[in-house]
């Protein structure tokens, strides 16, 4: 099978990339990018020409305008692959963050996770190239509203994007799809998403991908629900939902509570074997905070029943290269049994 691979350095990527764009629709192969494995071994998602295609089409007619953007994440990643392409398809040299820096002049883009923006709210130097940027696209994590909130204050404009590497990236902006794409609920809310940014198949994985492509349609990991407005809001992963003690705990809005805490900077929440609850919930909080305080604090929004049951205190939540947070090291902490 022939295809593209986004591995190497930058230089190397992109010059691989302007080669497979220059090339026949026939005679260009897929591209094979790489999951973040958050939850497990990381799968080889093989998305063709098109799909990258239609995916950086359909974001820069939402946005209203295309031009240069910065690279501030792993460019073998979806995300990273589809910010270089689209600085080439608006015949722009992809600037790379760590060796360029911020661009000077004004209008260009960046796609930023939730943790690096969080970060660079705090830095005067960021928040003031950040507010030269056309849109800063926010993925690859759960964005709360006080991150959005700050952002606004200080004149950042952010999106806030839902995709994966089987999406050719985000393809949800601000819970309306992009155009082309088609976004329903399944069984327990778990999204499904159709349209032409789909991937072609896992390499080498034909039962996994017969498992997830079913009649056109990607059946997500994640669990959503429309609000009012008929936007997508991403609820969590549908295995997020803890049982514990025969209740369901759904893990990350536990977690999005823990962090609207004024003594908590950052927080995940995981379901734990436990041979007397099933699992039991646990917070990992970045932050010096009583158990007994979290747990009263969840209480007061949420049910008494869903308060983590463990807290552990960390320096800062492990990452994965691509920011996301590395679910098996946080269960290592808590033991070998986990």
């Amino acid at each position: 099978m022939d295809f593209l691979t986004a591995r190497g350095d930058v230089d190397d990527i992109v010059g691989r990339l302007r080669a497979w764009l220059s090339l026949a629709d026939t005679a260009a192969p897929g591209l094979v990018v790489e999951t973040s494995g958050s939850t497990g071994a990381p799968k080889r998602v093989l998305l063709r020409r098109s799909a990258l295609l239609a995916s950086a089409r359909a974001s820069a007619a939402r946005l209203g305008a295309s031009g240069p953007w910065v690279l501030a994440l792993p460019p073998s990643y979806v995300a990273g692959v589809q910010v270089l392409l689209r600085s080439l398809l608006a015949d722009h040299r992809p600037v790379v963050l760590d060796r360029d820096g911020w661009p000077d002049d004004d209008g260009w883009f960046v796609s930023l996770v939730p943790t690096q923006l969080t970060r660079m709210l705090e830095s005067h130097d960021d928040v003031e190239a950040l507010r030269r940027a056309h849109t800063v696209l926010l993925g690859g994590g759960p964005i709360g509203p006080a991150l959005r909130a700050r952002a606004a204050d200080l004149g950042v404009s952010v999106v806030a994007t839902y995709g994966s590497a089987e999406t050719a990236g985000g393809c949800v902006y601000d819970g309306l799809p992009l155009d082309g794409v088609a976004v329903a609920l399944g069984e327990g809310g778990r999204i499904r998403i159709a349209g032409p940014t789909l991937f072609t198949e896992y390499v080498d994985q034909p039962a996994m991908t017969a498992e997830v492509l079913v009649d056109g349609w990607f059946h997500t990991s994640d669990a959503g629900r429309f609000d009012e407005d008929g936007r997508l809001v991403v609820v969590g992963r549908v295995d997020d939902v803890i049982v514990s003690g025969g209740l369901n705990v759904p893990g990350p809005a536990v977690a999005a509570r823990l962090r609207e805490h004024p003594a908590v900077a950052a927080a995940e929440v995981l379901g734990v074997p436990d041979p007397e609850w099933g699992h039991r919930v646990v917070a990992f909080v970045v932050g010096r905070v009583p158990l007994d305080e979290l747990r009263d604090w969840v209480g007061q929004e949420q049910p008494r029943a869903w308060a983590p049951r463990q807290v552990v205190m960390l320096d800062e939540i492990p990452l994965l290269p691509n920011g996301k947070a590395d679910r098996q090291a946080l269960l290592a902490v808590v033991g070998s049994d986990a």
